[in-house]
């Protein structure tokens, strides 16, 4: 895959995930807009995000479906872009919320984009694609708390939403015109029941639930800092602004997209050595974040570790789950994911009750002690005796099962 396919396919995801996180900082305009009290604002947020999570049950399997993942991606972005334009010109609250839960159940096109790119790759740069991919995640998600501010001043928030509509239009032809119709071609397609059926049987197996587990916890620690940050910047004694609060999100940028080397790593073999250094280095970043109502500076080396830090670990996540199921990747991304979500949304929910109980030292250490627990479940998952590696049934192929073999084998560990 040539650079330019794959910064397409990272703006697809930045725009995507955007479309979840756009309102975080217009909720109070929003919510006054729409004739919503104060105390039901959050709604708006919460919406997209239960969208969100059942799109990822219901719809990312569709990937293993279709033969054409490139269309697939067109038609999600296209029924997004339907979301947004919805929520844009909405008179009365119930409407701003169907447009957000379209947008949010499609913007599980997320997950169909890196299960695009990760099957249209070599094996030996599957890796370095899904880390370029992947930070167009980070991208959305911190720079929508930038640009969706600056839109907001300058326009309204209602602008914000139909720049996203007109963004992902755009880039829905895009995929079209500039994609190959086609993933790679020895990959089979399942039925719809059984690729959504066959879900659960991903959770008794040790290579999945160990990385799940993972990213549960780094994406609380990552949910503690993000959603929890602005509270005390917003107090004494910085008093920021929250076009100010939003710039930090730009800082955060330089960390994730340095962690893009992380799929070389993982092309490399180096994925579980990668993993056990990236959740130290997450722990030792909160030391740095810990010191905000004293220094900025600390907080902005502190927020570019842990970013580069979460972002070397998701990848080689996602890495290790694709190389393991080359015939069920929208599948296991889809699943992978909601560990993601769940995560994400204790630490932002953890996070504030930390905050208005202990201060933001309360904070920092929830959000290394999340840290903590993932990296206790790296070591003892490398502990435990390579026999118990997968449970996974008997009857499964062949050729998947050696897939298995050496994605676990990058990991230090032998399938079976």
């Amino acid at each position: 895959m040539d650079a330019w396919r794959r910064l397409l396919l990272a703006v697809v995801c930045g725009v995507a995930v955007a479309s979840i996180y756009a309102a975080q900082p217009v909720l109070e305009p929003m919510g006054h807009d729409l004739g919503l009290p104060p105390e039901l604002a959050g709604w708006i947020v919460s919406t997209s995000q239960f969208g969100y999570l059942a799109g990822l049950v219901l719809l990312v399997p569709l990937g293993d479906v279709v033969a054409d993942r490139r269309r697939l991606i067109a038609v999600h972005l296209a029924i997004t872009a339907v979301g947004m334009i919805l929520t844009a010109s909405a008179s009365a609250a119930w409407v701003a919320f169907v447009g957000l839960a379209a947008a949010g159940v499609f913007a599980v096109v997320v997950q169909t984009t890196v299960a695009y790119a990760a099957s249209v790759s070599l094996p030996a740069e599957r890796g370095r694609n899904i880390g370029v991919v992947t930070s167009g995640v980070v991208v959305g998600i911190l720079g929508a708390r930038v640009v969706t501010g600056s839109l907001a001043d300058v326009w309204g928030w209602r602008s914000v939403y139909a720049v996203l509509a007109v963004l992902s239009l755009g880039l829905a032809a895009l995929v079209l015109a500039v994609l190959p119709s086609q993933g790679r071609p020895d990959e089979p397609t399942a039925g719809y029941r059984q690729a959504v059926t066959s879900l659960g049987g991903l959770f008794g197996q040790r290579l999945f639930l160990t990385r799940g587990l993972i990213a549960f916890f780094l994406f609380a620690s990552f949910g503690t800092l993000w959603s929890g940050v602005s509270l005390p910047l917003a107090g004494t004694p910085w008093h920021l602004s929250e076009s100010q609060i939003g710039l930090f999100g730009i800082v955060g940028l330089a960390g994730a997209l340095g962690a893009a080397r992380a799929g070389r790593w993982a092309d490399a073999g180096r994925a579980a050595p990668v993993t056990g250094l990236a959740l130290t280095l997450l722990i030792l970043s909160w030391a740095a974040i810990a010191q905000l109502p004293w220094s900025l500076w600390l907080l902005i080396v502190g927020i570019v570790l842990l970013d580069f830090a979460v972002q070397a670990v998701h990848v080689s996540n996602q890495h290790l789950l694709t190389a393991a199921h080359p015939h069920r990747i929208s599948s296991v991304i889809g699943s992978y994911m909601v560990f993601y979500s769940l995560g994400s949304a204790l630490g932002a929910a953890a996070t504030t009750a930390t905050f208005s109980a202990h201060g933001w030292a309360g904070s920092s250490l929830l959000g290394a002690g999340f840290a903590a627990c993932a990296l206790i479940v790296w070591a003892a998952d490398r502990r435990l005796p390579r026999r118990s590696e997968n449970i996974r049934p008997k009857e499964a192929g062949a050729r998947q099962a050696q897939a298995e073999t050496e994605a676990a084998d990058q990991a230090g560990h032998v399938v079976n």
